[in-house]
């Protein structure tokens, strides 16, 4: 038998903790930024890429409905 974290089923837990947070991240409507901010320099280089506090600012305001907006809510 292997021991699970040097073995070929090791655990990966910084890799686990990653994936956890961003699971509860689109849980409650806020999307990953390093995903974010990734997809914005491949492929739309030259272009501003919103701060992590301005990205969370956006979403926030997109997911209640400000700004006369509608909110991504169902009721």
């Amino acid at each position: 038998m292997d021991c699970l974290n040097c073995g070929p089923l090791r655990l990966d837990l910084s890799r686990l903790a990653k994936k956890l947070r961003s699971g509860a991240n689109l849980m409650i409507g806020q999307p990953d930024y390093d995903a974010y901010a990734a997809h914005r320099r491949a492929s739309h280089p030259g272009e501003p890429v919103m701060s992590r506090e301005e990205f969370f600012l956006e979403r926030q305001a997109r997911r209640f409905g400000e700004g006369g907006s509608r909110a991504l809510r169902c009721c």
